[in-house]
């Protein structure tokens, strides 16, 4: 299949599956093996359109994440701040043990039976949290507090095995920890800032490939593709928490694990 055409697909399949609890990976493998593009530069643009789906959180939520805007009060500066200290001791788990024993877990997890298992374990625990009675006792950023976003930041490392996802593994756990919906959703978005940029940048910088001009282009096509689309999906996803659950969503992880178990079967 020509390579721009694939990069258009992937592209779209990461900027709508990357800040989605329905895991990012399982649905690349699945895209990857239907559209043939395999290798070692099919892995070094699966994490740049990463890089293009954090750019658009960025874009996104600039106002919430600049402080120095003009018009801003000491009280809205102060809150940004806060912001990004709660964002920074919630990443912090995740470079210590994932910088440690991220790569030795991917290397002995990345499988498809592993992958299919945590898309499924992760929709059955997101439907049995939404069907719970629950109460949310943390309903902005402000009243997070830093124990509760170590604690996120401590859950977010069982994205680490494969298929589990990074934003599920996050919004479970604030949800877990008292957190509604939108903050667990937001608080989500502002980790996946520095943890995808750190996973990121380590790996194009251990990649040690030369790249031609036309892999250039087809990056750039990747990159631009999942910017655009995940800018889209993050305006219409924070809509849809406001009046609705993620249960659709853990029976979507549901029948995508058993998608993957049953291509990784039939190969």
């Amino acid at each position: 299949m020509d390579s721009f055409f694939s990069a258009i697909i992937l592209g779209i399949v990461e900027g709508i599956t990357e800040f989605l609890p329905i895991s990012s990976t399982g649905h690349l493998i699945l895209v990857n093996k239907l559209v043939g593009f395999t290798g070692n530069f099919a892995n070094m643009f699966d994490v740049v359109i990463q890089l293009g789906a954090i750019l658009s959180v960025v874009v996104y939520f600039w106002r919430r994440l600049f402080p120095f805007g003009r018009n801003r009060t000491i009280t809205e500066r102060r809150e940004v701040w806060g912001l990004w200290q709660k964002t920074i001791i919630g990443v912090t788990p995740a470079l210590l043990i994932g910088g440690t024993l991220g790569k030795h877990v991917e290397e002995l997890l990345f499988n498809p039976l592993t992958v299919a298992l945590a898309l499924v374990i992760g929709g059955v625990v997101l439907i049995i949290i939404e069907r719970r009675n629950r109460i949310s006792a943390i309903n902005s950023i402000a009243s997070l507090d830093y124990k509760t976003a170590f604690m996120i930041g401590l859950i977010q490392c069982l994205a680490m095995i494969p298929g589990t996802s990074r934003s599920a593994a996050t919004i479970i756990g604030a949800m877990l920890l008292g957190a509604s919906r939108s903050v667990a959703a937001e608080f989500s978005f502002f980790l996946a800032i520095p943890t995808m940029m750190a996973a990121s940048t380590y790996s194009l910088l251990n990649a040690g490939t030369i790249l031609s001009y036309t892999e250039w282009q087809v990056l750039a096509t990747g990159f631009v593709v999942s910017f655009l689309v995940a800018w889209a999906v993050i305006a219409a996803f924070m809509k849809y928490i406001q009046r609705r659950n993620f249960i659709p969503f853990g029976y979507y992880r549901i029948i995508i694990g058993i998608a993957v178990l049953f291509f990784s079967v039939m190969k």
